[in-house]
């Protein structure tokens, strides 16, 4: 049923393409992909790469904006499929056993269970602005597949959390996560979802409390990720830099290599000591950091393609001081949240 409602949605997709980019960021982000040329800030590396993965498969030049459209409407068909497969999971959690005894839990669920799902996902398939993204070049579609992806390992992992090696699902949820900030960065508010789900499958007698501190952890969890692992990675190899290369009088770069082999190490030690001791959560932390860091290494590509000076090369960002720079958005200025620019805005 799952794999019904895909191709219904990619055969809507499909046929309501757009031949070539309409226009506002499309146009740019298929050339980013298609000559892999970078975009403005903060980029979005990732989806450059499966972009260009995409345009070459175009017969020629005239079929890459195309391309790069049908890779978003089949990732879009994809997110359909993944929402229906996340709705029967729910509703299968809701299915009364008790009432019917001689009936097995999958025959009670298969007749509600299916039709809502199939019902939820296309009307999500429908709906506008879903249905806009899913055929143009633009980052959403890829977004929304992220969320919709990580969303449904958490809820495989909920199903399977008492097995062996199930925190496997939890580990690839931080290298889906790593990737999507190459896309977007929409995918990071499935976090407080994951640790709620989390916590409620750890604890069968959650409290309010309870709910409320897992709640809290989990927005700390996000401002992390957010303003620390993101910018915190490049500042940190920034300063490095500036000290092998000012204080050292180092040839350039070496700081940001050498910064790049100590932070790895220092994960990799920090998951020996843990191993080694037992502490399997704090295992497991570090290995979702660890996954996470190398999703997140796809910005690799902005700085190697800025080196190489393409024809669109927007902030220049050809090392690691740039690339923070173009990371936090500096080139659109303040955004103040509770005034305005001026006192009587």
């Amino acid at each position: 049923m799952g794999w019904l409602v895909f191709a219904i949605a990619a055969f809507t997709y499909v046929s309501t393409l757009e031949p070539t980019a309409s226009f506002w960021d499309c146009p740019e982000f298929i050339l980013s992909g298609y000559k892999l040329e970078v975009g403005h800030p903060p980029g979005a590396p990732f989806y450059m790469l499966a972009a260009n993965v995409a345009s070459q498969l175009a017969a020629d030049k005239t079929q890459v904006a195309y391309m790069v459209n049908l890779m978003n409407a089949l990732l879009s068909a994809a997110t359909v499929m993944f929402l229906f497969w996340t709705i029967t999971h729910l509703v299968r959690q809701l299915s009364p056993c008790e009432a019917h005894p001689n009936l097995s839990k999958p025959s009670q669920f298969a007749p509600q269970g299916l039709l809502a799902g199939f019902v939820g996902a296309l009307i999500y398939c429908f709906s506008d602005t879903f249905w806009f993204s899913a055929v143009e070049g633009e980052v959403y579609a890829f977004s929304s597949f992220f969320t919709a992806i990580v969303f449904w390992l958490i809820l495989k992992w909920e199903q399977h959390a008492d097995e062996p090696h199930a925190d496997r699902y939890l580990v690839l949820i931080a290298y889906m996560t790593g990737l999507s900030i190459g896309v977007h960065l929409l995918n990071l508010l499935c976090l407080p979802s994951i640790v709620l789900v989390w916590y409620y499958r750890r604890h069968p007698d959650a409290t309010l409390g309870g709910s409320l501190k897992a709640l809290a952890v989990s927005f700390l969890l996000l401002a992390g990720v957010l303003y620390g692992v993101i910018p915190g990675i490049v500042k940190i190899a920034g300063w490095c830099e500036l000290l092998f290369v000012n204080v050292l009088h180092c040839p350039y770069n070496t700081g940001v290599y050498i910064y790049v082999v100590l932070l790895f190490l220092a994960i990799a030690s920090g998951l020996w000591l843990t191993l080694r001791r037992g502490k399997r959560l704090w295992n497991t932390a570090l290995l979702c950091l660890l996954m996470l860091v190398i999703g997140y290494s796809s910005y690799a590509v902005i700085l190697i393609r800025s080196a190489a000076n393409p024809p669109m090369d927007q902030n220049s960002p050809d090392d690691v001081f740039t690339l923070a720079s173009y990371l936090a958005r500096d080139q659109y200025g303040q955004r103040p949240l509770f005034y305005g620019q001026a006192y009587t805005s």
